[in-house]
This record gives structure tokens, sequence and C-alpha cells, in this order.
């Protein structure tokens, strides 16, 4: 099983340009029961799934409320995430990774994922860095959180600390979803003002589609959601590794990878 799951884990490591996230079995466990959730890496809601290796993950902790708990498990195990809740109310799992590689034969296979995520101007500073049109590499790392609804669900989001991190401003399990939900998107402890938050909805019939959003000046952005839907929303920094880093790795660039998800009840 371990060897699968780094298998998996290392082919789905040459497509940074996929997202990853934390796919809980249930949102909405009981009282008494079980957080158990997949980690995935994918697009569209569809993805390969990883077993829990704990040398892959910086930060791998529940949280809810006051309280905050390692994510504990066997090596290769799926789902990744198979622990008691703490209790009623809202938990956070939260995930970041070690640092990933993925290397470009050129320039035109990076630049879909510039566009994609609406980076602007990166072909111009990739000509004044007098980086090479050929055989470069890219770092990337992410920051996946997950909304589960123990019970009651209770409780709030919160800023978690991570160098990028999406926050939920409203609480999917027990607030309005006429009124939508605000997001809050973080880059080193500040707001990430104007920047792009995709947004993918999936049904019960199992078919994803997704949506572009813009955060405001507080970088917030306010997400349509409807009953019995379960979300992904994904933010990406793209930026220069710092020069130690750079020259450790062999990257000229680097991404860090913010998602959340959630679903809103029936």
């Amino acid at each position: 099983m371990r060897v699968l799951s780094l298998c998996l884990f290392l082919v789905a490591s040459s497509v940074s340009a996929h997202e990853f996230w934390i796919e809980p079995l249930d949102y909405q466990p009981e009282v008494g029961g079980s957080l158990r959730a997949n980690l995935l890496n994918g697009e569209m809601f569809e993805g390969q799934t990883f077993g829990f290796l704990p040398d892959r993950s910086r930060v791998f902790v529940v949280v809810a409320g006051d309280k905050t708990i390692g994510v504990t498990n066997r090596i290769g195990n799926l789902p990744a995430v198979d622990q008691p809740a703490l209790g009623d109310g809202l938990h956070v799992v939260v995930y970041q990774s070690v640092n990933n590689k993925v290397s470009y034969a050129t320039y035109e296979k990076f630049e879909p994922f510039v566009l994609h995520k609406d980076f602007s101007g990166i072909r111009e500073r990739h000509a004044a860095r007098g980086l090479p049109e050929t055989d470069f590499a890219e770092l990337y790392t992410r920051f996946s959180k997950s909304l589960i609804g123990v019970g009651s669900g209770a409780g709030a989001d919160r800023f978690l600390g991570l160098e990028t991190e999406i926050v939920a401003l409203n609480n999917p399990y027990t607030d309005d979803p006429a009124q939508g939900m605000h997001v809050q998107v973080f880059y080193r402890n500040s707001p990430r003002a104007d920047v792009q938050v995709e947004l993918y909805a999936r049904g019960a019939d199992g078919v994803a589609t997704v949506t572009k959003h813009r955060t405001d000046a507080e970088g917030i952005a306010l997400l349509p959601v409807a009953r019995g839907m379960e979300y992904m929303v994904d933010a990406v920094v793209l930026r220069e590794p710092e020069p130690s880093l750079a020259q450790a790795t062999g990257t000229v660039w680097e991404s860090l990878w913010a998602n959340l998800t959630f679903r809103v009840p029936d």
C-alpha cells in the first residue's frame, strides 16, 4: 500500500497545474462519529487518491474550536484521515505539503498554467530575468483545508497562519446559503486584493462546474452557493523563489496553492 500510494503521489506531482484537495467521505458526521477524508490531486473534482504519508506533509492537523490535534494513521492507509471527531461543532482539517518540483520542457508547457490562474506579465518577467525558454523547473506547495460539520456544525473557520490560506467567513452548515459564501484569501498574513478565485461545484449527479471570481480590496470574494452542493475554492500565488531556495532546488518559479472544500447541506 505504501509503495502504491507513493507512486500515485509522484505521478500527481508531475502535473502541478492540478488542484490538490481534502475530500471528506461524510461532511456531516454525527457526534461521536469519525472524521474520514481523502487527499486528492486532479481536475474538476476528479483525481488520484493518496494514502497517509507523513513524510509528504509539513502540517496535517484537525482544528475544532480551541482544540488542535495531529492527524494520525497507519502509513499508506486510505482514507488518509480516519480518526474520531473532537466533539460537536465545526472541524477544520488542515494540510500543508512539503515542497514539490515540476519541470517544463518549454515555456509553452508552462504558459497554460500561467493563463489559467490569471497571472499577468509572467512571460515578460521570465525574459527580463534571463530565464531559459526550455528545460526549467517550478517549485510548488499545497495549503489545503476542509470544513466538516460534526453534529450541529456550529463554529467558525479562522486564519490559521498558513503562508497562503483561504478562510471561510460563513459557516456552510449553519448559515443561509442564499447570502452566499464569503471567503478571504491570505498571503503572508495579509489579505490578497484583486486576485482570481476559482469555485468548483459538484452536485449529486457527480458533474462538476467551475466559475471564476475576484477578491476585493480586503481579499474577500463572495461566492454563490446552493443547497446540496459540494464546493472547492482555489487560489494560487506565483512568485520568484528565494535565491537560496532556487539554488538548492534548481527552480526558477514557485507556486503556492490554497484550497478549501465544504458542502452546503440539503
